[in-house]
């Protein structure tokens, strides 16, 4: 393992050395847009359309209306480096810097070969109470340490843990199974390193949003099959658990709510060319045989998100199966909320729960 200290804290971080002054001054607006009271933030935001007796919260829709209102194509639509360029500041424009005691870059030895990821510490000088393995987002072909960053600061700090933040291969280049099992070699890496930070292997828990969020039930149930030990806890935002069936969220919340059912296709193109892996139980954990003694679960859900539905139906069915499962159900966001800490309340609350679930997960 290589371990490069970054030095002392600092409010510059090396993503934001590479921004347009458009996205410098987008996230100075969003921020003071965001402390506005919601009268005034649904002014900006305009109607807000209602589904099923339901709308997005005002400050959502106030950043929904900004994001919609920038120039240029979606990710989807540009060249690769592009769209993993473009995700990178969208995270970092619509987050929250949030100052930690400690951060450092790791090199993870892997049977692939050394796969890069970076600590955050709440201490300067030692761990938090626990670990947290971090899985970003980005349909397993955008994303990385920089999209993760604003989420795993806040983490360390608000729930007082290290969390180690993995960039596990990107598809179209590295397809399945490649980010899973870059996402169990992590978690394997963790359980044998936690102790020389100072914290036992039996409070490692694992995490991540979207695509991570997938990795997150998976790295659990193969580390099932594999004999090692559970997680203290799994934390999976708005995941995505069926890669075959379409159910009625992925229509009904299709477009306009930041995630498109399109933008989920395309993902699943590049991560999965070959289409019988689509219901292979590391892409599909709803498919999956067994789900039984996985360990406990948080399970973060997005009332306004083409995942919402397998993102229900895999708590209930973890629940079904014997596990400890506590289902957030955030009605009136979108998917992505936890990169949204900046520009508003709501990101954050949904945040504080999961962070509460971690607490207690620890006590």
């Amino acid at each position: 393992m290589a371990i490069t200290p970054r030095g002392p804290e600092t409010a510059d971080y090396d993503l934001s050395m590479r921004l347009r002054p458009l996205d410098v001054a987008a996230k100075g607006v969003l921020a003071v847009l965001a402390r506005l009271p919601e009268p005034a933030q649904l002014r900006i935001a305009g109607e807000l359309q209602e589904v099923d007796g339901q709308t997005v919260h005002p400050e959502v829709g106030m950043a929904l209306r900004l994001l919609h209102l920038r120039p240029g194509p979606t990710f989807e639509s540009l060249p690769l480096d592009q769209g993993r360029r473009q995700l990178d500041t969208e995270a970092w424009v619509f987050g929250r810097h949030t100052r930690v005691g400690r951060v450092e870059e790791l090199v993870i030895p892997t049977a692939a070969g050394p796969l890069p990821a970076r600590r955050y510490d709440p201490h300067a000088d030692r761990a938090g109470d626990a670990v947290l393995v971090y899985f970003h987002g980005g349909g397993w072909v955008l994303g990385g340490l920089e999209s993760a960053d604003t989420v795993c600061r806040y983490l360390t700090v608000r729930a007082g843990l290290t969390v180690v933040s993995v960039d596990y291969r990107l598809a179209p280049e590295h397809p399945f199974p490649a980010a899973s099992d870059d996402a169990l070699a992590a978690y394997r890496f963790v359980l044998d390193v936690a102790p020389s930070w100072g914290v036992p292997a039996d409070r490692v828990m694992v995490s991540g949003d979207s695509a991570g969020g997938t990795l997150t039930v998976v790295t659990a149930l193969r580390a099932r099959d594999e004999g090692l030990p559970a997680p203290r806890l799994q934390v999976m935002f708005f995941p995505a658990a069926d890669a075959v069936n379409r159910r009625p969220s992925r229509e009904k919340y299709g477009t306009g709510y930041f995630l498109t059912s399109a933008q989920v296709d395309w993902y699943y193109e590049r991560y999965l060319p070959n289409p019988a892996d689509r219901g292979h139980p590391w892409v599909s954990p709803l498919l999956a045989p067994s789900l039984a003694a996985v360990g406990p679960c948080y399970v973060g859900v997005a009332g306004f998100d083409p995942l919402r539905d397998e993102g229900i139906a895999l708590a209930q069915r973890l629940r079904a199966e014997g596990n400890e499962v506590t289902l957030d159900i955030d009605a009136r966001h979108v998917h992505g909320y936890v990169n949204a800490t900046g520009v508003g309340r709501t990101s954050s609350a949904a945040l504080d729960r999961a962070v509460a679930a971690m607490r207690a997960a620890l006590r």
